[in-house]
């Protein structure tokens, strides 16, 4: 079962990208985008709308910045943190068929999105076909196995780690990603890793956001039960009290010229 984006889904992650890890993680971006004035720019899934603003920011009045997401949540939040720049704006649309003519776009950027796309072949046709050619893309997805919690019921937390990557279609894009932008008439100019890492649980970390998401998913999965995720997230509490926290995740960046 995927992740249905709804208000509430749509509210926590607002919060999460307000996160020092993922505002850290932005900055990590917008340094490989490079962007200048004037450029024009597509967010393919564009959530709470942090980055497009951002990325207003970089090209100015005299450049564009779309974005396109599917929950109707996340772009009342990103409307509201953009309405200040006209020049940036979300459409309605679907990344299997992108709303715009082919060679719209200078840059393409998509995070955290494909790794819930089915068709990947077609997704990634449609990334190529509306930038210019030499236009720049830029993909980050997580590779759930990169995934480190550090636990004193190992098993339990095998389960529920199996169990969360239950709710995308592609828990481990970034092994294949590159080669299936080749696939998509992309050149790959690099891979890259950014690494999410927490030794402390706190209120304001990555790892307390995603810890609770996991807890609400998995109930239900595997065999897992409410009282399993309460235990589980006690654990992980007892591990930061103890001074031994221990959360990692990476997240992979491919950029590629068209």
């Amino acid at each position: 079962m995927i992740l249905d984006f709804d208000e509430e889904q749509a509210g926590l992650i607002d919060a999460m990208y307000a996160t020092p890890d993922i505002v850290a993680q932005r900055q990590f971006v917008l340094g490989l985008l490079g962007l200048k004035p004037g450029e024009r720019v597509l967010d393919i899934g564009s959530g709470p709308g942090y980055l497009i603003s951002e990325m207003g920011v970089a090209v100015g009045p005299d450049g564009a910045v779309h974005g396109v997401d599917a929950s109707a949540a996340m772009t009342a939040i990103a409307e509201r943190r953009c309405a200040d720049k006209p020049w940036v704006q979300i459409d309605e649309g679907d990344v299997l068929e992108l709303p715009y003519a082919d060679g719209s776009f200078d840059v393409a950027v998509s995070t955290q999105v494909y790794e819930y796309v089915e068709d990947l072949p077609r997704a990634l046709d449609e990334v190529h076909r509306v930038l210019r050619p030499g236009g720049r893309a830029l993909i980050l997805d997580t590779d759930w196995d990169s995934l480190v919690w550090h636990t004193s019921d190992r098993e339990l937390n095998r389960r529920i780690t199996a169990a969360w990557d239950d709710h995308l279609v592609h828990p481990h894009l970034p092994k294949v990603l590159a080669r299936l932008m080749r696939d998509a008439g992309f050149t790959v100019t690099a891979q890259r890793v950014h690494v999410l890492f927490n030794t402390e649980l706190t209120e304001n970390s990555f790892s307390a956001f995603d810890m609770r998401a996991v807890a609400k998913y998995v109930p239900g999965h595997h065999g897992l039960t409410e009282a399993d995720a309460t235990a589980w997230m006690a654990d992980l509490q007892a591990r930061s009290d103890a001074g031994e926290f221990f959360y990692s995740l990476n997240r992979y960046i491919v950029t590629a010229t068209a």
